[in-house]
């Protein structure tokens, strides 16, 4: 593995740690986490270039290192500080924080390496961040007019997400007036367009039919039936989660569990680690899920099978539309602990841990295929990006948790009305104390199941219901624009891909350094 080198894993290791501190900012202040896969390809690029003898290969692997440690702490962001909304008084030492990212890093690190060839090499999904980030890479490396496009369109869009969040001279978004409480408007964002145009019509016209269904029909249809647009949007995002779940037990059904014997024991076989490493590992993972986070022997056992099963949903998700709804994936695994032990048989602290688990396995898996996309098209070794994502994830664990604790300790409270917002996990509490609409809930699970059987893609419904209108409009638009331009402009179709690929890199860029000052700023 000539692409794994000391210095490559120094790289990753510190690109992590500044991306994990930086996203913890991020998902907690504005309750999102930017894209950093391209970002930190750039990133690579520039450094090793600049100590010479590198190729895109290294780069590929010491930018995956990089994006481990985001997802890492995006998945701690958007469930933790639920506790504190909870209970402010709740003590929760960094030991239990970290032990609890640790896991779930090692169990979506593992799953990575099990599940990459079929996600990957042998499935139809467009992976649209990992194929940007190849081009974006190669374009640099060869120079010439693809340079000039991608890094031209990577710089306006840069320039723009500057002006937004950095300087505050372009709004957020446009909202239609006399709609806002349908959140019916435009996010500004580059990179939503760019992602739109790359994943193209069929996903993305799904996913806005969800969109419709849940913050245009329900608010109109359904409010005064429900006494009001709160109640209206807390059951268009029940049915949101709903139509996830069902979905995602229907794709393991029909898509994952008939192959599934053939994909793990090729996987096994080529992996070349004994099954004793793999046993040592499990009980380690057990044991520290039963001595240290007290979860008991049966709720550690759905949490270390349902982290694995929530991870193969991720990759699908992500290899659709480039996005893991992380903590949705984490409460749907703590609805089945309850069911199975009981409501009440764990306190907040045991089941906040469960989510969490869950919702790192599945950034770390589903997000980090989009670098074994970008890997699988450069030619990387996959086993070389492996290391450097467990060692990435590892960094990350550490950071990460460093951080969260930093900006609880210098804001105090975490939650609606304060300034660290942090609007997933303020999700994740509510569904710790009990599902807000359970009858949407089930119809949602049971709509989302019947549905994929019949070929349609509800787990990409199930997005577009639960995400916000303004995100779904913007890259539903950009889905448009590919339309137009495969039919009327054939020939420049490579071109506005590789422009899309700008403005995704550009925006993951430019927003990542604006959350790392900002993060120093308020320090």
């Amino acid at each position: 593995m000539q692409e794994l080198k000391l210095r490559t894993i120094i790289l990753a290791a510190l690109g992590s740690a500044v991306i994990s501190m930086s996203s913890i900012y991020v998902a907690l202040r504005i309750g999102a986490l930017p894209w950093p896969t391209i970002f930190v390809a750039i990133l690579s690029m520039a450094i090793l270039k600049a100590l010479k003898n590198t190729n895109l290969k290294e780069i590929n692997v010491a930018h995956t290192g990089m994006s481990a440690g985001a997802m890492v702490a995006g998945g701690i962001a958007f469930t933790i500080p639920g506790i504190w909304m909870i209970n402010e008084q709740t003590k929760i030492s960094f030991t239990y924080v970290f032990l609890v990212s640790l896991i779930g890093s090692v169990i979506g690190v593992f799953m990575v390496a099990l599940i990459r060839e079929f996600f990957i090499e042998k499935s139809n999904l467009p992976f649209p961040v990992g194929v940007a980030t190849a081009q974006t890479l190669i374009a640099g490396d060869e120079g010439g007019k693809k340079s000039k496009i991608v890094f031209s369109s990577l710089g306006a869009s840069a320039i723009f997400t500057f002006l937004r969040d950095g300087f505050s001279k372009i709004p957020q978004a446009i909202i239609f007036r006399g709609l806002e409480n349908y959140g019916i408007g435009l996010f500004m964002s580059p990179m939503a367009f760019g992602i739109g145009y790359i994943i193209g019509i069929i996903y993305m016209g799904v996913w806005f039919i969800g969109s419709i269904i849940g913050n245009i029909l329900i608010p109109i249809f359904l409010s005064s039936a429900l006494q009001g647009i709160n109640a209206a949007i807390t059951f268009k995002n029940n049915l949101g989660i709903g139509l996830i779940i069902g979905g995602g037990i229907a794709l393991l059904i029909k898509d994952i569990t008939p192959k599934i014997l053939s994909i793990f024991k090729n996987a096994f076989s080529k992996l070349n680690i004994s099954y004793k490493i793999i046993s040592v590992v499990l009980l380690s993972i057990l044991g520290i899920e039963l001595i240290f986070l007290k979860l008991g022997i049966i709720a550690s056992l759905l949490t270390l099978v349902g982290a694995a099963l929530s991870v193969v949903m991720a990759a699908y998700t992500d290899g659709a539309t480039g996005i893991v709804p992380m903590e949705i994936f984490g409460i749907i695994i703590l609805l089945f602990v309850k069911l199975v032990i009981g409501g009440n048989s764990l306190s907040y602290l045991p089941l906040f841990a469960i989510v969490a688990i869950v919702a790192v396995a599945s950034g770390v898996a589903g997000d980090n295929l989009q670098d074994f996309k970008a890997g699988s098209i450069i030619g990387t070794n996959p086993k070389a990006q492996i290391i450097s994502e467990l060692v990435g994830a590892i960094v990350g664990a550490v950071f990460g948790t460093i951080a969260m604790f930093i900006l609880h300790f210098a804001y105090g409270k975490v939650g609606p009305g304060t300034f660290l917002v942090a609007p997933q996990a303020y999700a994740v509490s509510q569904m710790v104390q009990g599902l807000s609409n359970p009858r949407s809930f089930m119809f949602g699970l049971i709509t989302g199941f019947a549905l994929y059987f019949f070929n349609i893609p509800t787990m990409i419904l199930g997005i577009g219901v639960y995400l916000p209108f303004i995100i779904s409009l913007t890259a539903f638009l950009g889905s448009v624009l590919r339309v137009v331009i495969d039919k009327f402009f054939p020939k420049q179709s490579e071109n506005f891909t590789l422009i899309s690929s700008g403005l995704l890199g550009g925006e993951g860029f430019a927003g990542t350094i604006v959350a790392i000052i900002k993060f120093i700023w308020r320090l």
